[in-house]
């Protein structure tokens, strides 16, 4: 059976800094999710545990205190609203959320390919081929953590956050074999992988170095989830139309699905 678009998971409000838009609220939320027939979504603002050193000037003011403003969630019958968290991965592969905290979110997600981040996640000087050995050490890091994983996703696997104007070039320098081997360990973990990208604009040149990873990954029985990381209204309002072609370019089946 044809995977069923059900699920958003990566949904950021106004508590986001990088969204601050009143219109970006609960209330939206939930209006798209009943209007898209959706029975899961999440609530994943951007988050530092502030009992994990190391935070950024950016990031330690999205502590869960501040986080927690968007409680209670709207709720309706038929739908699950979870209450979730993007949190970061350090250069020093710290990650920000301690293990004993993971109980208070429903779903957490990992960006591993945050490297826009100068003197944070990164140097900020790394070339295309420094960066696709961070890639792979990033993966690696957090697939090597104890977590729990039935409640964890791996964000922006494709994204242009990577290495800005150079990301597919990054993408190309990571073997079938190396992804291969990512995804296998992936699978076994349990984890989530995020579906997460404009598949709408991609070019013959894009295409297949976008669709590679996620690919192989279905190939070695990962499961997957979707993520608008809409900021605002107009992400939300964007992503049934580019979720059902990636459906289709995937050829996803309700066997691909990740579930919590």
């Amino acid at each position: 059976m044809r995977y069923i678009f059900d699920n958003d998971m990566h949904i950021h409000s106004h508590l986001s800094s990088c969204s601050s838009d009143p219109e970006q609220n609960t209330a939206a939320i939930l209006q798209y999710a009943l209007k898209n027939q959706l029975t899961t979504v999440c609530i994943t603002d951007h988050f530092w545990d502030a009992t994990v050193p190391g935070a950024s000037n950016w990031y330690q003011k999205q502590d869960y205190a501040h986080i927690i403003d968007a409680l209670p969630l709207p709720q309706h019958e038929g739908l699950r609203f979870l209450f979730g968290c993007e949190t970061e991965l350090k250069s020093d592969l710290t990650l920000g959320i301690a293990r004993e905290n993971f109980d208070k979110f429903d779903f957490v997600i990992i960006p591993t390919t945050h490297l826009h981040m100068n003197g944070f996640t990164c140097r900020g000087d790394e070339d295309a081929a420094e960066r696709a050995e961070l890639y792979v050490k990033r993966f690696d890091a957090v697939l090597d953590m104890d977590l729990p994983f039935r409640k964890v996703g791996i964000a922006h696997l494709t994204c242009s956050l990577i290495y800005s104007g150079h990301h597919i070039e990054v993408l190309n320098l990571i073997s079938d074999d190396e992804f291969t081997r990512l995804f296998k360990k992936a699978a076994e973990r349990g984890v989530g992988i995020e579906l997460n990208f404009n598949s709408l604009s991609l070019t013959d040149e894009t295409r297949d170095a976008t669709l590679r990873p996620y690919r192989i990954a279905k190939s070695v029985g990962c499961k997957f989830y979707f993520g608008s990381d809409a900021h605002h209204p107009a992400g939300l309002a964007a992503e049934k139309a580019n979720a059902e072609n990636i459906i289709d370019l995937l050829e996803l089946t309700e066997e691909d699905k990740f579930k919590i």
